[in-house]
């Protein structure tokens, strides 16, 4: 993809898409402490290309060792600066764990948020003996074999808007706990599998509860209409543990095509969906 050196206007919205590895940084929310975040070094990043503070809204604020291969950000320029070097500058001045893929002028009511109508994420266990060392952190590991059939076919019930209680973290700070899940699939490829779940929104921790609980069934801890029931007792205490940030992605956010904005960055990319 090639950028523009065409200068944008000083006030241009402007869309930026991200990847980053997550387990470099201490969750995308800059903390305001010592604690290392996507938020924070992207920021301080932008600043240095437009010689001005900037701050970013984020399509969603990712857990501490999560990763993006397109996560998408919005700001508005202060300073004239063109495409190019929104992205191309930004690059040179950001660590290696973190690279803008592309950046996209938007009208003044963009939100990267609250525009959004829905985002996907990759869950990605290694099911192999012996803990994979060129994936560390990268993936969920795990000897004991999963079966990806009975773990797709639980999930089924995930489907539609629903009350995902049993899946929300006690943290959470949504006003309600209703989402609408629009499409998930579970596959094995190899030594890998990937559940791929897409939403409206999701709850703070939802997707890796989901994990954690659908892992269970592809050990045949649990019978596949353990997840029907969980959704049914609304209990939180009932489902499984908290699966481990390692294995998930925010693959995508989806916005109306009347933006304009580029596709999303697939990914992960060592492991390309079917």
């Amino acid at each position: 993809m090639s950028f523009s050196d065409a200068p944008l206007a000083a006030g241009q919205g402007l869309a930026l898409a991200l990847e980053y590895k997550g387990s470099a940084f201490h969750g995308w929310q800059r903390q305001g402490g010592t604690e290392h975040t996507v938020q924070e070094t992207l920021e301080n990043a932008l600043s240095q290309i437009a010689n001005h503070e900037i701050r970013v809204a984020c399509a969603g604020r990712t857990d501490a060792g999560v990763h993006a291969t397109s996560q998408v950000v919005s700001f508005t320029a202060p300073v004239s600066r063109s495409l190019k070097a929104w992205v191309v500058g930004t690059n040179a001045v950001l660590p290696p764990t973190v690279r803008v893929h592309w950046a996209s002028p938007v009208t003044e009511d963009f939100h990267a948020r609250f525009s959004a109508t829905e985002r996907t994420y990759r869950y990605v266990w290694c099911v192999q003996e012996v803990r994979p060392t060129s994936l560390l952190q990268q993936v969920t590991w795990l000897r004991t074999s999963l079966c990806a059939a009975s773990m797709h076919e639980a999930a089924q019930s995930l489907l539609g808007e629903q009350d995902f209680s049993a899946f929300r973290a006690a943290s959470c700070q949504s006003t309600t706990p209703f989402r609408e899940v629009r499409e998930i699939n579970v596959l094995g490829q190899g030594s890998f599998v990937v559940m791929e779940i897409r939403a409206n929104a999701f709850l703070h921790h939802m997707v890796r509860n989901i994990a954690g609980s659908l892992s269970l069934i592809g050990r045949k801890i649990k019978p596949v209409d353990w997840i029907a029931e969980l959704l049914q007792g609304k209990d939180r205490t009932l489902a499984a543990d908290t699966a481990p940030p390692d294995g998930l992605y925010l693959t995508a956010v989806s916005y109306p095509v009347t933006f304009g904005l580029p596709d999303p960055v697939s990914g992960p990319i060592f492991l390309p969906w079917d």
